[in-house]
């Protein structure tokens, strides 16, 4: 069973806000002051998708709207100085759990990787590719 499908599967994760297509899910970690994903949290479709390309029009533009809700409700409670969104999509990309999932991760000033954006992790030298004829 898919813990995004049944959000309650997971005792630590909450359903903090929702609309008629998706929910914003958090794990209690993440309320708190300090911590290493203060504020982080999944946008996630209730029909099980796959991946980001699998959403119908009406799931983006639910995701649309519960992202703008989901912002104010982190600026007013973690102000947070950036943010950083993202889908992983397939295993290669990252997707450790096969429903589609929207990253929201609120960023602060005084962390160590302050400024440091998502390409930083594959710009660096321990990505390179073999280049092979």
């Amino acid at each position: 069973m898919c813990v995004f499908c049944y959000p309650e599967l997971e005792p630590k994760q909450r359903v903090r806000m929702s609309n008629e297509y998706c929910m914003f899910l958090q794990l209690e970690d993440a309320q708190s002051k300090g911590g290493q994903l203060e504020g982080a949290g999944l946008i996630v479709p209730r029909q099980h998708r796959e991946t980001v390309f699998d959403l119908t029009k009406e799931e983006w533009m639910a995701t649309y709207d519960l992202l703008q809700d989901v912002k104010d409700y982190l600026d007013r409670n973690h102000q947070p100085q950036g943010y950083n969104l993202g889908w992983n999509c397939g295993e290669v990309g990252g997707q450790h759990i096969f429903h589609a999932h929207f990253h929201v991760i609120p960023r602060y000033k005084d962390e160590p990787l302050t400024g440091k954006g998502i390409r930083y992790l594959f710009k660096g030298s321990m990505n390179r590719r073999e280049v092979t004829e």
